[in-house]
C-alpha cells in the first residue's frame, strides 16, 4: 500500500486504520486520532510488544504524548534516535513521513 503523508493523515477519519499498514503505522494512526479517548492505548497495544526501531520510535513518541519523559527516553534509545525535544505534532508528522517513505 503506497500512501503519502497528506493521504494518512486525511485516512484519520476513518473507522479504523488499513488492515495493509505495518503496526508502527497503524499505531501512529491510532495516537494521530487525538478525539478517540482509547486511540493511545490501541496505539501502545501494537507497537508494545512489537520488535524493531521502527515500534520503539512510535512508542518513543507515545510516552512523550504521555508525558512519561524517562520512559520516552528508553524507547528512544532502543530506537536509536535522539530524544525529540519539539512538538508531539511536528514530531507526528516526522515519523509518519518516514515510515510511509519505507512502505
Amino acid at each position: 500500500m503506497t500512501m503519502n503523508l497528506d493521504q494518512f493523515r486525511a485516512s484519520l477519519r476513518d473507522a479504523a486504520p488499513s488492515p495493509a499498514l505495518a503496526a508502527p503505522l497503524a499505531a501512529l494512526w491510532w495516537a494521530g486520532r487525538g478525539a478517540d479517548p482509547q486511540g493511545w492505548e490501541r496505539a501502545h497495544a501494537l507497537v508494545q510488544e512489537e520488535p524493531g526501531a521502527d515500534a520503539a520510535w512510535v512508542h518513543a513518541h507515545l510516552h512523550r504524548v504521555e508525558g512519561d519523559a524517562a520512559n520516552a527516553r528508553y524507547w528512544y534509545r532502543r530506537a536509536q534516535r535522539p530524544a525529540a525535544e519539539g512538538a508531539l505534532e511536528a514530531e507526528w508528522d516526522a515519523i509518519a513521513g518516514a515510515l510511509l517513505g519505507r512502505a
